[in-house]
């Protein structure tokens, strides 16, 4: 039997997730892999829900442990920087846009005001950057889900294939391009 803790469960539920996908990761199926009887895995997560919510805040610690901010930063390159590592710690598990979505971000709630912070004081309106990074969040998140159901499906011959990466960086131009506008005709006012 397998030494088992709540980080051997959600390492080995992210590893599940990688080779069987989303739809397939079950409790029934975790525990088989550990060794372990399924009602032990409740120890350390009353719902699959709870063991979800865990797997989300995992998969999100590459992006979580980007760099945050400085005052000599611009805002600008930040952004960009900030909204392509949330999409690259996406893309680095099987369905990550799926199990991420709808998650709600508890253990990062110090670095999101920080960000937060960085942009009003880079000029930017409180409301505008509030939109922004909401915005550019679930931009994100529906790129990739996009992305990765595309992965996996059965493209006609004539259907042109779409160069994911591209769109994304035109339409995080947009977001972007958007926000200097509204940032440039507020500060003029």
């Amino acid at each position: 039997m397998t030494k088992v803790n709540r980080e051997i469960v959600v390492s080995e539920a992210l590893d599940l997730l990688d080779e069987v996908g989303l739809d397939t990761v079950s409790t029934r199926r975790l525990a088989k892999r550990l060794g372990v009887e399924q009602p032990s895995l409740y120890w350390y997560f009353r719902t699959k829900k709870d063991l979800l919510a865990a797997m989300a805040e995992a998969a999100m610690a590459p992006h979580s442990a980007a760099r945050l901010p400085t005052p000599d930063d611009d805002w600008r390159d930040w952004f960009l920087d900030n909204t392509r590592s949330f999409r690259r710690t996406l893309l680095m598990r099987r369905d990550g846009a799926r199990l991420h979505a709808g998650s709600a971000p508890a253990n990062d709630l110090d670095r999101i005001r920080r960000k937060m912070d960085f942009l009003i004081s880079s000029g930017v309106p409180e409301r505008d950057a509030q939109m922004a990074m909401l915005a550019a969040g679930r931009f994100t998140v529906g790129s990739v889900l996009e992305e990765q159901a595309d992965a996996g499906s059965d493209r006609p011959a004539d259907m042109p294939v779409i160069d994911h990466e591209s769109a994304f960086e035109a339409g995080l131009t947009l977001i972007l391009d958007g926000l200097v506008h509204r940032t440039a005709t507020r500060n003029v006012q």
